[in-house]
């Protein structure tokens, strides 16, 4: 019953704060209420690419297994991680404000007093003398009661700087396992480009060979030999110029995933089925941009803001601080926990801001301001993920038709190759015309796998624009 008054100010103060921060309402989306394109070839799946986990949006096996590494060994991943783990303790610091903090001591005081001066309080002489006091209690010390609200509002902001820290890392992920994406199948295509050259090289070859041979027969000018030698060295500079792109490729999947990719992991050319899925809905509600890990950060950014508000509001009115203590006293050590040496003290004070020469007021406009600008910053990550998702969609409805005569191309390239050097071996087309249809089909050969490198790369971007899925990994 002694510690009754503790136990009773402590929950006023807890439970009888009033919160001064605004109501809070979710902000409309600043865009249109869909992400549609009309046209192109989406299929009808009615999966929402921004539900599904990474393992399950990209389909190759190798692939996953590299973005696993990269999730076990990024260091840019793993500093998200520390600043999640910094972000949570400062927010349990100011959450720990909140509460009292409950201390325990015990004293021993020894004096001699001349004759006739009067002792201490809660001395048990008259007067004059040796005086022992020994003391043992608990207590708060000098507690400020939130009975408006200002530091559950900062805790609220911590909490919110908190989540924002946890969505940041969640960005990073989503960032990463695209970035890591881009490279594979950047090292994909340029493994594929270096086959091709390869292969040209080698018909280069051949060509030139020939040519040589049918020079020293009489039958081919030295013309000719030149134009065979400019392809066939035009082909060495490209291999050289591959090997290189091959290589740095490399070095950048590496330095994403943080460990060195075994050989097994790498790709030998573009997946022929594609490395992601394929079916993909046509028109998505515009609050799946929602789900971006930014925009999620930037609302966390602007409900600490209103929060800080709310502490800021809080400033203008009267704070309560409280300091109690429940114990025992005695002359005597050996009675100090005897019967009728208990005591307590209650000792609340109170402070009224009167003139500070406007510095609440500061507060107060400089915490409206930075809302405004969350406000305005939160709408812009709607806005701006709203313009990638549907920069991919648009990029999406056309890829496959681009990839269609793309194809058609390389093969119209290819036959007109075969033709041309039969009509050159029969004596029917100069040798011109038949360096000339090599050459196209070269050509026609790099742009079909650049198309098919840019739907790779689209439906990479897809994932990142849409807040991607996290997965099992947090």
């Amino acid at each position: 019953m002694k510690l009754k008054p503790i136990f009773l100010a402590v929950a006023f103060g807890v439970l009888g704060g009033c919160n001064m921060a605004p109501k809070t309402a979710h902000p409309a989306l600043p865009v249109p209420e869909m992400l549609s394109v009309q046209g192109g070839n989406f299929g009808t799946s009615a999966i929402n690419p921004a539900e599904l986990d990474w393992e399950q949006y990209f389909t190759e096996p190798r692939l996953r297994d590299v973005m696993q590494l990269a999730l076990d060994n990024n260091r840019d991943l793993r500093v998200a991680l520390a600043n999640v783990a910094q972000a949570h303790a400062l927010y349990r610091v100011q959450r720990s404000d909140l509460f009292p903090t409950l201390g325990v001591d015990g004293r021993a005081s020894y004096e001699d007093l001349p004759g006739g001066v009067a002792p201490d309080v809660g001395d048990t002489t008259s007067g004059g003398g040796r005086n022992d006091i020994y003391t043992a209690r608990i207590g708060v010390s000098a507690w400020e009661t939130d009975l408006f609200g200002r530091i559950k509002n900062l805790s609220d902001a911590a909490l919110e700087q908190y989540l924002t820290s946890v969505e940041n890392r969640n960005a990073v992920q989503v960032a990463l396992i695209a970035e890591v994406a881009t490279a594979w199948l950047t090292l994909a295509a340029d493994q594929e480009q270096l086959r091709i050259a390869l292969d040209n090289k080698r018909a280069f070859d051949q060509t030139l060979a020939l040519t040589r041979a049918r020079l020293a027969a009489g039958i081919a000018s030295k013309l000719d030999v030149r134009q065979a030698e400019t392809s066939f060295d035009q082909a060495r500079a490209d291999i050289a110029e591959g090997i290189t792109r091959v290589n740095q490729a490399r070095n950048a999947l590496n330095l994403l995933v943080g460990t060195t990719v075994g050989t097994e992991l790498l790709p030998e050319s573009l997946p022929d089925t594609g490395a992601t899925l394929a079916m993909l809905p046509q028109n998505l509600p515009s609050e799946t941009l929602l789900r971006r890990p930014d925009i999620v950060a930037a609302e966390h950014q602007l409900r600490a803001a209103n929060a800080n508000i709310g502490a800021a509001r809080a400033a203008y009115f009267p704070t309560l601080s409280l300091t109690t203590a429940f114990g025992t006293m005695s002359p005597d050590f050996s009675g100090l926990f005897d019967s009728g040496s208990d005591y307590w003290s209650a000792a609340p004070a109170i402070s009224v801001p009167i003139f500070n020469f406007g510095r609440n007021r500061a507060n107060l406009r400089y915490s409206e301001a930075t809302y405004d600008a969350m406000l305005a910053r939160y709408e812009h990550a709607i806005q701006t993920g709203f313009r990638e998702v549907a920069d991919a969609l648009a990029r999406r409805r056309t890829i496959d038709a681009q990839l269609e005569a793309q194809t058609s191309l390389h093969d119209a390239a290819r036959g007109a190759y075969r033709l041309s050097e039969e009509r050159f071996l029969a004596g029917i087309d100069s040798f011109l015309t038949t360096l000339d249809s090599q050459r196209t089909l070269y050509n026609a050969e790099r742009s079909l796998l650049t198309a098919r490198a840019i739907r790779e790369a689209n439906a990479v971007e897809l994932y990142r624009a849409l807040g991607g899925g996290l997965g099992s990994m947090y």
